[in-house]
């Protein structure tokens, strides 16, 4: 029998995870590396394993994700998004735990672009009246 697969992607700013969930013994493996090396901060891994521990299916499956881009905040925020996905493709009665939580919403906050003219986005050069 094969074994069953769940795919999900998730993002955030300009970081993409593609997440796979498989039935196992709770291992997260982050680009060919266990989630405690790929996260060295604690905060990080406590964002990815948050809709695990929601859903309640902590040590049941494994989860394998690719992540591209952005820095390490980012890639997690867009993991937990992936896995939170691949957990209502898994079981749909999950979704309104998760949603309640605000796992299954992708945060649309991106970097807004440098204006011509001015320093940054926002910032402009010093004012001179004289």
């Amino acid at each position: 029998m094969a074994e069953i697969k769940y795919n999900a992607t998730g993002r955030r700013k300009t970081s993409i995870a593609r997440v796979s969930m498989l039935p196992g013994d709770g291992q997260i493996i982050i680009n060919g590396k266990p989630a405690n090396i790929y996260f060295p901060r604690e905060i990080l891994r406590m964002v990815i394993r948050q809709p695990i521990e929601i859903a309640g299916i902590t040590g049941k499956y494994n989860i394998i994700a690719k992540v591209q881009g952005g820095g390490p905040t980012g890639q997690a925020s867009a993991v937990r998004h992936g896995i939170a996905r691949a957990i209502v493709s898994m079981d749909s009665d999950l979704r309104s735990r998760l949603k309640k939580e605000g796992l299954l919403t992708r945060d649309p906050r991106e970097k807004e672009r440098k204006k011509y003219g001015q320093k940054g986005a926002r910032k402009r050069f010093q004012f001179s009246k004289r």
